[in-house]
């Protein structure tokens, strides 16, 4: 079962970074968006099959469901089009950012090399343990004020929703 288990990790692990791939390289937003949504499922199954369901299925519900949900809403509502560019626009961007891109891969590969990092232990992210730091009285209010935050969108995306479309 552990090769099989291993299979389904490097297939998940491959469709998120090509997915990841798609959604950087996609001219059209709303494609993009979709591909954000599978890299963000191959992730959550790759979360369940290193043994935390519990953070797999959160990654699902609020990451591709409702955050997901809310930028095709807004890319839908705005009427976002294709980005086209003129040929050889942005060469120089394209250079400085396969440069920048090579450097942040060395300087985390060096990183790496020299901490010799420990293998992390087992953490048990059970739902109960997740409610009992998430209601805790030392983040009360970042609780509350996150509550807010997201009302505050939720009106706002109704406001957006109700404008009159012509003004």
């Amino acid at each position: 079962m552990a090769l099989f288990q291993a299979i389904l990790c490097y297939v998940f692990g491959a469709l998120a970074l090509g997915a990841a791939l798609v959604m950087v390289a996609q001219r059209n937003p709303t494609y993009s968006a979709f591909a954000l949504i599978v890299t963000l499922v191959s992730l959550s199954a790759v979360f369940g099959l290193f043994g935390a369901p519990f953070i797999a299925a959160l990654q699902i519900i609020v990451y591709a469901g409702a955050i997901m949900v809310l930028f095709l809403f807004v890319l839908m509502l705005l009427n976002v089009r294709t980005e086209v560019r003129a040929p050889g626009e942005g060469r120089v961007f394209k250079l400085v950012a396969i440069g920048l891109g090579a450097l942040l891969v060395g300087e985390i590969g060096s990183v790496l090399v020299a901490a010799r990092p420990a293998l992390a232990g087992g953490f048990d992210a059970s739902a109960r343990q997740v409610a009992r730091l998430l209601f805790d009285a030392r983040y009360l209010y970042v609780f509350e004020a996150t509550s807010i935050l997201i009302l505050a969108s939720l009106v706002g995306a109704i406001a957006l929703a109700k404008r009159d479309p012509s003004s």
